[in-house]
């Protein structure tokens, strides 16, 4: 079978390459340093000590104490870890989040209400933005939680967690923040933003998959929902991916050393984009226009459907997205745009870049050189024009 090359690779939201330095890392620890952590032989040993290397480096990133690190599988289980533990612990009580926050919160948070938690899903505003004083507003006698990302996965938006974690801790609730999409791309420290929990996935900082981190403050409450050993603090047990672990250490110690030369690359060619693809008639750009993060690119075309989209800039040699990657199977419209006030007909039709460390000037020009003729095909053959003209 011939697999067609995709030269251009804009869609480092949903995952990117592992790094050749972490591959170098982890390989070791496929191989002959194999041992099981929890064992006390010597090949053992090697592997108990990488493992707590890396949750040093994981610490350091964000500000935290080593100890208050616990590896999970990735962000997903990081998040339900985070918000189901919280609601476990706590036996009853209200819960706050956003309506843009990534479905593995929203969806956590949907079952718990049928176990009988009150949870308010905060609306944004058209940029996609949450507000400090809607959330302030929102809190009752009976909040437990507050889980606010730290910049949308869509569209890019960097949420205001300084105000917001100051506003849970003035009143002693817990603030949680899926931080998946932001690790790399900006600077987070947990004590600075008064943040309890935070999750984080080593995939999206050229690290492996599989492989994620849920920080708990030291004293939070909040019970396990896996069983069956004493591994992370009985947090998360089973015997560690002690290869994806390293991985994901020098993963995040790469990405913070190269975080603000990446920020300050990625900007440019940003807005270069952003700036290019408005000049195209009816064009929107969705999310924030400045506070957000230095590879996103969201924007929306009238008259095209996002999947044919997709297709005709993939034949081109270009992959992107029209959505977060979780969910880019599905022909519903992103619950992120249509929370942000935009029409089913306009949402259909976003498309999502994300740029990473590989992505060069010459890749914004060819992409913005195919555009235009990809755009006009479509809606020349577009039966949503045709119905509104």
């Amino acid at each position: 079978m011939n697999k067609r090359f995709i030269f251009i690779y804009m869609d480092h939201g949903a995952t990117t390459p592992l790094r050749e330095e972490v591959l170098e890392t982890m390989l070791p620890y496929l191989k002959e340093n194999f041992g099981n952590p929890s064992s006390v032989y010597s090949i053992a040993r090697e592997a108990r000590k990488a493992v707590e290397d890396a949750r040093e480096k994981v610490a350091k990133a964000i500000g935290a104490d080593p100890q208050e690190i616990i590896f999970t599988s990735g962000g997903t289980e990081a998040d339900n870890m985070a918000i189901r533990g919280i609601a476990t612990a706590k036996g009853k009580g209200h819960i706050i989040t956003s309506s843009i926050e990534h479905h593995a919160v929203l969806d956590t948070c949907h079952a718990l209400e049928k176990e009988g938690f009150a949870v308010t899903y905060l609306e944004v505003d058209k940029y996609g933005m949450v507000h400090p004083e809607v959330v302030e507003k929102a809190i009752t006698d009976d909040t437990i939680l507050i889980s606010i990302m730290a910049a949308n996965n869509e569209v890019g938006t960097i949420q205001p967690l300084k105000e917001i974690g100051r506003l849970a801790a003035e009143k002693g609730i817990t603030f949680h923040t899926d931080a998946v999409q932001a690790i790399g791309n900006m600077p987070l420290d947990v004590n600075e933003l008064n943040i309890d929990l935070l999750s984080l996935s080593g995939h999206k900082f050229y690290g492996p998959k599989g492989i994620g981190v849920l920080y708990i403050r030291r004293g939070t409450k909040i019970r396990p929902f896996f069983f069956g050993g004493g591994q992370e603090k009985k947090m998360r047990p089973g015997t560690e991916n002690v290869a994806g672990i390293v991985g994901l250490g020098r993963a995040i110690e790469l990405a913070i050393e190269e975080m603000p030369e990446k920020i300050r690359r990625l900007q440019a060619l940003r807005d270069k984009l952003i700036e290019g693809i408005l000049k195209l008639d009816d064009v929107r750009l969705n999310g924030h226009p400045t506070q957000r993060l230095p590879g996103n690119v969201n924007v929306s075309f009238q008259y095209i459907e996002g999947e044919s989209l997709l297709l005709s800039l993939d034949l081109k040699g270009i992959a992107a997205s029209s959505g977060s990657a979780c969910t880019s199977g599905s022909l519903d419209p992103s619950h992120v745009l249509m929370a942000m006030g935009l029409d089913h007909q306009t949402a259909h039709g976003s498309l999502r870049l994300t740029l990473g460390r590989d992505n060069t000037e010459e890749d914004v020009e060819y992409f913005l050189k195919v555009i235009p003729e990809v755009v006009e095909r479509l809606r020349k053959m577009s039966s949503i024009k045709k119905a509104n003209s």
